[in-house]
């Protein structure tokens, strides 16, 4: 005798993280492919970004910044920089607050 199952589909959607991410507010100066653009991040990982802004460039484009990092937040002795490149992977809306996924593709450390 054949028993058939059935697959159901899980309701809730768990979301996998690649890194941890931390709740870090910097201000930052995003170069896109069609000029400068203010940002403040919501969230900061090893492998991306969550930035609020009022320009979305889109999803695709190349961005470059640097993000200057208090010793504290580093666990280093002094205040250091990231200069980044990445990718905008989506964009997402949150109440009157828009903003832009950032994936990091290269870094260097200055410190």
């Amino acid at each position: 005798m054949k028993m058939k199952m059935k697959w159901r589909r899980s309701i809730a959607r768990i979301p996998v993280r690649n890194a941890v991410r931390f709740p870090l507010q910097l201000t930052l100066h995003i170069k896109t492919e069609n000029g400068m653009v203010e940002a403040t991040t919501r969230d900061v990982s090893s492998c991306g970004l969550l930035l609020a802004t009022t320009y979305l460039p889109r999803i695709g484009s190349r961005i470059e910044f640097t993000m200057n990092m208090p010793s504290q937040a580093m666990g280093w002795v002094n205040d250091g920089s990231i200069q980044c490149t990445g990718r905008v992977v989506r964009h997402h809306q949150s109440g009157e607050e828009t903003m832009m996924a950032v994936v990091i593709d290269e870094y260097s450390l200055k410190a």
